[in-house]
């Protein structure tokens, strides 16, 4: 009875989802196309805007150009560069007293995911000054614009620049959860492959594989459209072509730009079509102990796709031929199998773990009940789990 509300409630959201206000952010695109985004902020007749970012973006010069260009354009910034990987309200709240306190119009989200979630969670309470973050989690909470949100990604994984969703965390009960509203889609997107450049090999696979789970996840759903069918077919195809070649040679500026395509095409995709038990997963093992978000899902992937068995078998089989890994005469289950093992060679050659050190053998109960109601109903799987095989699968991924 479970599984039949489950679905039930998964159709009414999908045909929900056609009367949503859909949109997809304004793209700036190619090498330098950074250079244009102040001449844009000026346009929009911005006059002081916070940037949020991570502690690392400033020693590596990333932001250099756009701040010169601000200064040029007499454009007032205030950075706050505090966001920690799984972005935590705590800087969600840091980040909303500057962008008061300075009177900023609008906000640049300059990074990997993090600063982008922190800066959609920013933009969130200056929309919802009455709520707190915790009263905003979930679905459609926010309903009201957002300041102008500029996303300027430097990894080429999240595609939080076409997303609806922020995921944070708070630290005091080891939680991982998501805002999922349109209004937390950026305005406008930098798609510059030049800002990838300087990730180092271990990020590039890791956010490589985040956007490959986007696409996969979203593709192998019960909830997709023409749109998403496409976009995650596209995204899935030039991951496999590029990911081996930008993680060998990161200044193959063709590869970079390529991935930085996939990245957001999986994210447009998976904003509509949504994610499902692997990133349920991965929420909590970084809810508790923090582990990256892209490496979680990288490990996870196999696994869970091994898990659904014959309910996935046909869509994956599709993305087996997709990638050039069936042979003829191949049975749809054989194919399924192809494209499980393909991943896991992918994950081998760019130095992806087989499994998630440090798991805590008393946590799993918690963080199984935990990815079970992120997971049901809300994200259409192809096979609905129940908790004793939840638990099961954190055993399996356990080192």
């Amino acid at each position: 009875m479970y599984s039949l509300y489950c679905r039930i409630y998964q159709r009414l959201m999908r045909i929900a989802l056609y009367l949503l206000p859909w949109r997809k952010p304004a793209l700036l695109e190619g090498e330098n196309s950074l250079d244009k985004l102040s001449s844009l902020i000026k346009e929009k007749g911005l006059q002081r805007i916070l940037i949020v970012t991570d502690r690392d973006i400033p020693s590596l010069g990333l932001m250099d150009p756009l701040l010169q260009q601000l200064r040029d354009e007499e454009i007032h910034f205030y950075i706050y560069d505090q966001t920690v990987p799984n972005p935590t309200i705590e800087n969600v709240e840091e980040a909303l007293d500057m962008y008061r306190q300075q009177h900023c119009e609008g906000i640049v989200a300059f990074g990997g995911g993090s600063p982008m979630d922190c800066a959609k969670g920013v933009g969130a309470r200056v929309a919802r000054p009455d709520k707190l973050i915790p009263k905003l989690k979930g679905i459609l909470k926010i309903r009201k614009e957002l300041p102008p949100l500029f996303a300027v990604p430097t990894t080429a994984g999240t595609g939080s620049e076409a997303t609806l969703a922020a995921v944070l965390s708070n630290v005091e009960t080891h939680e991982k959860f998501v805002l999922m509203d349109h209004s937390l889609i950026p305005h406008y997107a930098v798609l510059d492959p030049l800002l990838t450049v300087k990730l180092p090999p271990h990020l590039t696979a890791a956010t490589g594989m985040d956007a490959l789970t986007h696409a996969v996840e979203a593709y192998i759903g019960k909830s997709n459209t023409k749109e998403t069918v496409q976009c995650s077919k596209e995204a899935v195809k030039l991951i496999f072509e590029n990911l081996r070649r930008v993680y060998e040679d990161g200044a193959n500026i063709g590869a970079r730009t390529n991935m930085q395509k996939a990245s957001y095409l999986a994210g447009v995709a998976f904003t509509r079509a949504y994610v499902g038990n692997v990133h349920a997963i991965a929420h909590t093992l970084g809810g508790f102990y923090s582990f990256p978000h892209g490496l979680a899902n990288a490990i996870i992937l196999p696994y869970v796709l091994e898990y659904y068995g014959k309910s996935a078998h046909k869509p994956l089989s599709e993305l087996a031929d997709l990638v050039g890994e069936s042979l003829p005469g191949d049975t749809v289950e054989r194919k399924a199998r192809r494209f499980i093992e393909a991943v896991k060679q992918l994950n081998q050659d760019i130095g992806i773990p087989l499994k998630v050190s440090g798991i805590a053998e008393d946590h799993i109960p918690v963080m199984a009940g935990r990815a079970l109601k992120e997971a049901n109903p809300l994200y259409p799987v192809p096979r609905i789990m129940k908790r004793n095989e939840m638990v099961d699968l954190y055993h399996t991924i356990k080192e």
